[in-house]
């Protein structure tokens, strides 16, 4: 298993390099200056030329990403363009931000998806089963922004149960933060609970028929263990994959949420930065949203080696 890691971990060098060339080559490609962005129509011809050699855009696209490069590798991924603010510090700002989201969301996912899907398998053709399938539908084809809508109409408006829009960090409160995290936890969750009960229902539906099950209900054990140690352990394995890319979906969409209750995380800071084409800020956006990805995947696989040992290195 460290073996995995250490080679996962390996691989992460050139992808992030890759994505890093891709990033600054198409960012180079976007019609509009940055310079004629900031100064707008009132800037002289050398106030435009003093600000571009000040912020480097007068030397080449590759020396200019040799540059960024050196800076990037030492933790540096540049400054902005419009506020003067370092893009690593603004990251690592609006980074527990929007974690604290997807964590939250997908913890949410997981015991709503698996609950329903075990509910769903045990009474395969009933009512629970039909409809654990209808709201599965339903919740993935509700958009969670819409969603998002409902819950502060319902318990943020009229209950009053919740805050509408803010974040509260978890040092400050953890009251305060879980009341701020659960209506947006809530609404980006849904979906992807939905798409996680019709995995386990169906994979559970075809464990409870192998002969290891009957064997094992046949010496005595009681239901519960032998549904929750002998098939939900079996039937997690194909899950497993299904919930590493519901968790990278929890990352995208948590930048629209975000959005909806006014969460000061990746995503407010992702669209300030495309309309204000921000570069240093995109670039330094993409890295990290990548590496996010990469450690997902990475957590998945040790997670399938855990439970299926087939799967694991020799």
């Amino acid at each position: 298993m460290l073996r995995l890691i250490v080679q996962r971990l390996l691989a992460l060098i050139p992808l992030l390099f890759i994505v890093s060339v891709m990033t600054f080559s198409f960012t180079s490609l976007l019609p509009s200056d940055p310079v004629d962005l900031i100064l707008g129509e009132t800037g002289t011809q050398e106030q435009h030329e003093m600000l571009r050699e000040r912020m480097g855009l007068n030397e080449p696209i590759v020396v200019r990403y040799v540059q960024w490069l050196g800076r990037a590798v030492q933790g540096d991924l540049g400054t902005s363009f419009f506020n003067s603010v370092s893009v690593s510090t603004a990251l690592m700002q609006r980074l527990p931000v929007t974690l604290s989201l997807t964590l939250v969301s997908a913890l949410i996912a997981v015991v709503v998806g698996v609950a329903a899907g075990i509910a769903a398998a045990l009474r395969p053709r009933s009512l629970i089963d039909r409809l654990a399938t209808v709201g599965a539908t339903f919740g993935q084809a509700i958009p969670n922004f819409w969603f998002g809508l409902l819950l502060v109409a319902i318990f943020a408006v009229n209950l009053r149960w919740f805050p509408a829009t803010g974040f509260s960090p978890l040092s400050a409160s953890p009251v305060d933060w879980l009341r701020s995290v659960t209506l947006p936890a809530i609404a980006l969750g849904l979906s992807s609970s939905a798409a996680i009960a019709r995995q386990v229902r169906s994979a559970m539906v075809g464990v409870l028929q192998q002969d290891y099950i009957r064997a094992a209900r046949a010496q005595g054990l009681s239901s519960r263990r032998v549904i929750l140690k002998h098939a939900l352990t079996n039937a997690m394995v194909p899950v497993v994959a299904v919930l590493s890319f519901q968790i990278t979906v929890l990352l995208g969409g948590a930048l629209i949420v975000e959005q909806v209750f006014a969460i000061n995380g990746l995503g407010t800071l992702a669209i300030g930065a495309v309309r204000q084409q921000d570069i240093p800020m995109i670039q330094g956006l993409v890295l990290v949203m990548v590496g996010l990805v990469v450690v997902v995947q990475l957590a998945t696989d040790v997670i399938y080696g855990l439970l299926n040992p087939k799967a694991r290195p020799s």
